[in-house]
Formats: C-alpha cells, structure tokens, sequence
C-alpha cells in the first residue's frame, strides 16, 4: 500500500484523475478498446469532472461501478445516474457505461447475467477507483453482509454479488474482491481524519474489516489517495 497525501480533497482527486486518464492513454495506444472501474458517492464526483473533458477516445472506454444500489437508474440515489451526470455534455459522455439495473429480472438474476457480460470486456481494467466507508467497507461489501466472507475469497469464481446491509434501505450489487483486482492498479480514495484511522487500524495483522483484505491482498498494488 502507497499513502499519497494532498493539502487538499480536491488535489487528491485531480491526482486520481490524472493516474486513471494516463493509464486509459497507455492501453488504448496498444488496444482496441479499455475498461476501467469507478465508484459511487459524493467523494469521487470532483475525479469524474476532472475526466469527463480530457481528449481520450471515450467511446473505446468501458466503465463498470464497483456497485450500485438495486434502484432504476434514474432514481436519486442512483450510482449510475450520478455517473452519467457527471459526465453528460463532455467528451466522457461516450463512454460506454454499464448498466446493472434490470426491472425485468430480479437482482440475483442480474448477477448471474453480468457474469456472462464480465467475460466480454477488455480485462484487465487499467485501474479500479474506489472509496470506503467509516465501517471499513467498500464496493458494498459491508462488514454485516452474510455473503462477506465469500465474496472476499480471492479463488472465488463469482463477478458480481448480490448484498443485504442494515446500512442501506436498498438491497445492492457488488463485485466482488477477486474481480476488482483484476485491474492494473486500485486507486483508493479517501479524506478526513476519521476515514485515516480507519485505513491505519485496517493495515494491521490482525484486522477483519473488509477493506483490511484489499489492502492485504499482493495481486494487485494499491495506492491511497488522502486528503485532510
């Protein structure tokens, strides 16, 4: 794990930005086409402003959010409206953005869909932005989901999980641990004294937060983003 600490939140967030701009650049100079993940909430929102308008050639980009409420996509609480809105009207908006919400299907019915899905994109993604919680979650792996554990397993198959949390009033889907490092790098991006102590307590031996297994994990590096 690389701590890099900014004066600012909006400093780190730039930073983030411009590692995740730079290494989409590096794999579409050698590929067809790239994907990358992104996460949720009001925190990542100032890296997505800093993307949506770098020259990139966006409609040769995939984006996946980490996870997603089960709510239709343009519901208020909604990740992915947060996602395109933050990038309408900018070069980003080409982007080819997943969809998970599905009114047609169950959510545990769309979880086993976006498996089939997960095998067609241009793996691995360049990087993986994510944030965590004061709880030490992140995606919506919670610490009381019943299916935690599981979805930690670095050997297991599964892409994509369905999740129950009394932290949210929606049921939610997440990818799970072993499909987020399937990326070139994890971006982690957090700010505050409080969110600082909770990485601090998650980096020792013997911590069970979830985020403690991210940052435990060799397969793929991590580097932290924090911002007073």
């Amino acid at each position: 794990m690389n701590v890099h600490e900014y004066e600012t939140r909006a400093d780190a967030a730039i930073a983030a930005g411009k590692r995740m701009i730079n290494a989409l650049h590096r794999r579409l100079e050698i590929d067809a086409s790239a994907a990358i993940i992104v996460s949720g909430g009001t925190t990542p929102g100032p890296v997505y402003s800093y993307m949506a308008h770098k020259q990139l050639d966006w409609h040769r980009v995939h984006v996946l959010l980490s996870d997603e409420r089960w709510v239709p996509a343009d519901h208020p609480e909604s990740n992915e409206k947060m996602l395109r809105d933050a990038l309408a009207r900018s070069r980003a908006s080409y982007a080819q953005i997943a969809r998970y919400f599905d009114a047609a299907g169950s959510l545990d019915d769309r979880c086993v869909r976006l498996e089939k899905e997960f095998a067609d994109l241009p793996l691995p993604f360049t990087s993986a932005l994510l944030g965590m919680g004061s709880d030490g979650h992140f995606a919506s792996l919670f610490p009381d989901a019943a299916n935690l554990q599981a979805s930690l397993d670095l050997e297991s198959p599964r892409n994509f999980v369905a999740v129950d949390t009394a932290s949210s009033p929606h049921r939610r889907l997440s990818m799970t641990l072993p499909a987020l490092l399937r990326s070139d790098e994890i971006l982690l991006l957090i700010s505050g004294a409080d969110k600082r102590a909770v990485l601090e307590q998650a980096a020792t031996p013997d911590s069970d937060l979830p985020i403690a297994h991210l940052l435990r994990q060799s397969r793929t590096p991590v580097d932290v983003f924090w911002a007073p």
